[in-house]
């Protein structure tokens, strides 16, 4: 079992479980706001082909020790890209089908750079490398409009959680928006300024040409933190093979708005 700082091991603090049965592993994770009830309506089935790991990242407002995030250690997603890699090892997994959400579509790019061996094919389900635009580069973003977000968040987090919230998930589906309202006003206002600066500032483009695990990027036909030509973007340049695949919803957030949608194009990618 690998210790983490303190000889504790990562997999209680951050409500680490498996959950299904089959030959072949899962991992799913969540992204900024959220932890791991956003996979509530996929997990089911998913479980019946695979042994699914889910958990809650150490920024999230489920994992009880809010000491475990450390705001200077987790300035890079390379800390939580260690992370995972404990985490995936303690559970003993091997060759895992590894599914991000958002910031953690990137966490995993990274961990299979480290660590190819672990990570049998990656689905970054709306990722991106970089959200503010540049005269080459559609992120989504003007600098202008990141800055008054993080500003946002410093000032008045329950406000700007909110309006996030109706923002970023199918603005049809009031009640999927009213969970993520929950899930990311639980968070620590610290710990989400914190992480947001660290994605919403974040260049990893250059990481995705050292990828080399296969990948398939999902994206939804409408997505307001991700543009659709990020998508193409990232298949261009990241070195494994790599599809895009597109799931007829709006949002940021198809495994709560579009579950069904979502698992058809899992099934078709993974062959289930």
């Amino acid at each position: 079992m690998v210790m983490y700082g303190n000889g504790q091991s990562l997999s209680t603090p951050m409500n680490a479980r498996i959950i299904g049965s089959g030959n072949e592993t899962m991992i799913l994770a969540h992204g900024f706001g959220g932890d791991q009830s956003v996979w509530d309506k996929i997990l089911p089935h998913l479980a019946r082909r695979y042994r699914v790991l889910v958990f809650d990242w150490n920024f999230s407002g489920a994992v009880k020790d809010q000491n475990l995030f450390d705001p200077v250690k987790y300035s890079s997603f390379d800390a939580f890209a260690d992370d995972l890699i404990t985490l995936v090892e303690e559970m003993n997994l091997k060759s895992s089908v590894f599914v991000g959400h958002s910031m953690s579509g990137m966490i995993g790019c990274i961990a299979s750079i480290k660590r190819p061996e672990l990570f049998k094919r990656l689905i970054l389900l709306g990722a991106s490398p970089r959200y503010i635009n540049l005269e080459e580069y559609e992120g989504g973003f003007k600098n202008s409009e990141i800055e008054q977000i993080l500003s946002n968040i410093e000032f008045n987090f329950h406000k700007w959680a909110s309006n996030f919230a109706s923002l970023v998930v199918d603005a049809n589906d009031p009640l999927s928006i009213e969970k993520f309202e929950k899930c990311l006003k639980r968070m620590r206002p610290e710990a989400a300024l914190s992480v947001a600066k660290l994605i919403f500032r974040s260049d990893e483009r250059e990481t995705l040409e050292k990828v080399m695990t296969p990948c398939t990027i999902i994206q939804t036909t409408n997505d307001i933190v991700v543009p659709n030509s990020v998508a193409e973007y990232m298949q261009r340049k990241i070195k494994g093979k790599s599809t895009v695949e597109i799931v007829d919803t709006d949002g940021h957030f198809p495994q709560l708005t579009a579950h069904l949608q979502l698992l058809e194009v899992l099934g078709r990618v993974l062959g289930f």
